[in-house]
């Protein structure tokens, strides 16, 4: 990218004002202090003065280099000027002027670019003003795979590097589990592993229960699966009707033949395909692809459901909950929501909004662009349209009830829990630390969070223990824990953790904060024709620093710090909390009751004899879920890592071997046994195995 020289930018007065901010009073929040205001303003303004009338995007930064907003503007002077003059409609604009001490700036081609731009910015930097989705799991596809003679059809998440056809995207796994299952009646397509394929000599239990057609033992000639795969393919595409009509011409055929069986199994097929069609809560009968986005708000916070219909049939829904600032209205969030959501997905030919949104033409000539087809965005008013969004809507406003009742519930719980550990406010994260091990084989240690939504489950953390930790030594495996945890933590927070209450204030600082005096050079970069899509563009956008808080203000830093076990365990954690500088986080130890008697549990506290809660708290069915949380995903992992260490194959553990080799190898032999007795001669006559190769495998086996 070429950087423009400032003297070169246009100087030109505003050629209009439809994306000024309100010319309202600013009202400060007691962050955004008059003064505070004004030094942020003079930043601004010395940013505006060189800035070109052109569309971009544009970042704001605090002194520590934090990305504080993403925006986009089809002219970036006017834009940008309008928040030099001062004058902000919500406390949330206030303090993000306030807090401005740098900007970039990114010029492009048209409005659309800068759309595209800056939901990829808005999803790699996660702003602190702006809306952010809160849940970032990836949604499930069905892949049809394209590598392989046979075709698979299997569950995917993530990126879409391996080559096929995918299907999506999904609601949850059930939804791809329930439609995979019908297919295989309905096509017999395989649904095993490449590797699994290679290896049969009999048909397997899929093909017995006619789930499956057999490819892999010559069941079925290779070109008539493709033909089935096809035929799914079609299917799964939106040609249900002539596949239907297929199977439908080839049962009648079967029938006047008088090959009943032949028949009947065309009529299951027939029948699953029915009830992927029919299994269906409302009719979509017009709407071939859609995905539906339906937002409510209550109480200050947003919820948007989404549901998606492919092939007239509706694919599930999900109920995303972004972070937003209560002065928006619901049309904006609802916007920059879409924007954000098909950053990493592609659109269907039609996206249904439950709100008219202003920018509704930028949005589809967007989503088009990334589609690379057209793709209609439209608010529905009438008709089956507006009837499916009427129950989005609904399910949007059921979905938010259901969440601030929890979030209630669960902050009730926080509050009783602060409360009986003697802590002056409730705590907003709480870590529990769990170990598991089976003879000091296979350790593992396991952090689980909770918070005031629930479990945190995108901050679990596990550990392997080192082996340098004696085996079965519990104590040592809670410091090694422990250690690794909080120097993390300090390292990314960037500053020390303080042991004593007064340092705490000066623990808050960064330590390489810059002292810069917030007017740093200005930084245009030209995006070329593509930019937003770009990754070497990407890569040359400064990221900010990692934050101390995530995208959703959930702190980095625990509140409460729970282990599990008595004394001991208690003592081994406070002390490589106070080597650590981490002794200000409060410390509890749960150990069991005699009998482990689940309502007899003593705590251990610094500063406290050990004591008991009352059978009846509130908090101490709390602790025991968490307790028991941290007990399950500590064991989970550990069984896991177990269930690895038992599968392992020796030839893994050869330099040289990837999985072609392994496969050649097995393939030939047939075991591991077979290969660690086969000479060197034997190996050599392996196809696909070099002299090498097979010189590493015969002296791996026989010079131990």
């Amino acid at each position: 990218m070429s950087r423009e020289r400032q003297d070169d930018l246009p100087q030109d007065e505003f050629e209009d004002e439809e994306e000024a901010l309100p010319a309202t009073e600013p009202v400060l929040a007691p962050e955004a202090a008059p003064g505070a205001l004004k030094a942020g303003i003079e930043v601004i303004q010395q940013f505006a003065k060189h800035l070109p009338n052109g569309p971009g995007v544009y970042r704001m930064f605090d002194r520590a280099g934090e990305v504080l907003y993403v925006g986009k503007a089809k002219s970036l002077k006017n834009r940008v000027t309008s928040y030099a003059r001062g004058m902000a409609h919500t406390n949330a604009v206030a303090r993000m002027i306030a807090e401005t001490a740098n900007m970039e700036f990114v010029t492009t081609g048209t409005e659309t670019e800068a759309l595209l731009l800056e939901s990829n910015l808005i999803k790699q930097l996660r702003p602190r003003y702006n809306v952010l989705l809160r849940d970032d799991k990836s949604f499930p596809y069905i892949l049809l795979s394209g590598d392989h003679e046979a075709p698979a059809l299997v569950k995917h998440r993530g990126s879409r590097h391996r080559k096929g056809d995918y299907f999506g995207p999904f609601a949850s796994v059930w939804a791809v589990t329930r439609t995979i299952d019908a297919l295989q009646k309905a096509f017999l397509i395989r649904t095993c592993s490449d590797s699994f394929y290679e290896n049969r000599t009999r048909p397997c239990l899929l093909f017995q229960i006619k789930r499956c057609a057999g490819p892999c033992t010559g069941e079925i000639p290779i070109p008539e699966y493709q033909a089935l795969a096809g035929q799914a393919r079609d299917f799964l595409s939106g040609r249900s009707s002539a596949v239907k009509q297929l199977l439908s011409a080839r049962m009648q055929e079967a029938a006047e033949e008088l090959e009943f069986e032949k028949a009947a199994r065309y009529r299951d097929r027939l029948a699953a395909l029915s009830a992927v069609q029919a299994g269906q809560d409302i009719n979509t009968q017009g709407v071939e692809e859609a995905d539906v986005f339906a937002i409510d708000e209550q109480a200050g916070q947003f919820c948007v459901e989404i549901f998606f219909f492919r092939n007239h049939q509706n694919w599930g829904n999900r109920a995303l909950f972004p972070r937003a600032d209560r002065s928006l209205t619901p049309a904006e969030v609802l916007a920059s929501v879409v924007a954000q959501f098909y950053d990493d997905k592609p659109p269907p030919r039609l996206v249904l909004l439950s709100h008219p949104v202003e920018e509704i033409e930028l949005i589809a000539q967007a989503l088009s662009a990334r589609a690379g087809r057209k793709v209609e965005v439209a608010h529905p008013k009438r008709g089956e349209r507006a009837d499916l969004m009427a129950h989005a809507l609904k399910n949007a406003r059921e979905a938010l009830s259901r969440k601030l009742a929890d979030n209630a519930g669960q902050s009730a719980l926080l509050a009783a829990l602060g409360a009986a550990f003697g802590m002056e406010s409730a705590p907003r994260r709480v870590e529990v630390y769990d170990n598991s091990h089976i003879m000091g084989t296979n350790a593992v240690g396991g952090m689980i969070v909770a918070g005031p939504d629930g479990f945190v489950k995108n901050q679990y953390r596990t550990f392997n223990i080192s082996t340098d930790t004696i085996a079965g030594d519990d104590f040592g495996m809670m410091r090694e824990v422990l250690t690794r945890r909080f120097a993390k933590l300090a390292k990314e927070e960037g500053f020390s953790l303080s042991p004593h209450p007064e340092e705490a204030a000066d623990a808050a600082v960064p330590k390489d904060a810059p002292e810069g005096d917030g007017t740093s050079a200005i930084i245009l970069r030209d995006a070329p024709d593509g930019a937003p899509q770009d990754e070497g563009s990407r890569g040359k956008i400064r990221k900010a620093p990692k934050p101390r808080k995530d995208e959703d203000g959930f702190p980095s830093r625990p509140d409460l710090v729970i282990v599990d076990g008595g004394k001991g365990q208690f003592g081994a954690a406070l002390k490589i909390m106070r080597e650590l500088g981490a002794a200000d986080i409060p410390l509890v130890a749960i150990a069991k009751g005699e009998d482990r008697n689940a309502m007899r549990e003593t705590f251990h506290m610094a500063g406290r004899e050990p004591f008991k809660l009352q059978p009846r708290d509130p908090a101490l069915y709390f602790i025991q879920r968490l307790r028991d949380e941290a007990h399950r995903f500590a064991i989970g992992t550990h069984r896991a890592k177990r269930k690895r260490e038992t599968m392992k194959n020796p030839l893994d553990e050869i330099p040289g071997i990837g999985p072609s080799r392994k496969r050649a190898l097995l393939l030939h032999f047939g075991t591991v046994k077979a290969i660690q007795r086969a000479k060197l001669d034997d190996l050599m006559r392996t196809p696909g195995v070099n002299a090498a190769t097979a010189k590493a495998v015969h002296d791996f086996f026989h010079d131990a």
